[in-house]
């Protein structure tokens, strides 16, 4: 049987990133593999959940922020959906879709981290996780 570990992308300043992410998105610095491909796992607060960020030279990174916030996403769960929006924006990310609730009930943000990758702060109605 096959479980779950990790999803990966890739980045151009993997400190920078990983240093935010933990800090402002309660991630875990859970592995560091350093140069040159800087690979890092980060790991939720809740344990579950891992990603892995590292760059490398013969890729282009790709422009997270030109990508509709659709295409890739990482979403996180709050039961206060203003708080952690005005935090977040606080610590230099942008909104692109402001606070709305969902027909379902659920209420949802989508930011931009300093990086242009699309972060979504979430309130489900019913919780899934």
């Amino acid at each position: 049987m096959l479980h779950f570990e990790h999803t990966a992308f890739l980045v151009e300043d993997t400190k920078a990133v990983a240093d935010w992410w933990c800090e402002h998105l309660s991630m875990e610095l859970v592995r560091y593999g350093g140069p040159p491909s800087h690979m890092t796992f980060l790991r939720d607060a809740s344990g579950k959940t891992m990603f892995e960020i590292y760059e490398k030279d013969t890729l282009k990174t790709p422009d997270y922020a030109s990508m509709h916030v659709s295409v890739l996403h990482f979403a996180f769960y709050t039961d206060d959906i203003e708080r952690e929006r005005d935090r977040l924006l606080d610590a230099g990310a942008q909104v692109v879709d402001d606070v709305y609730t969902t027909d379902a009930g659920d209420q949802l943000a989508m930011l931009r981290d300093p990086w242009g990758v699309a972060i979504q702060v979430l309130k489900r109605k019913v919780p899934m996780v």
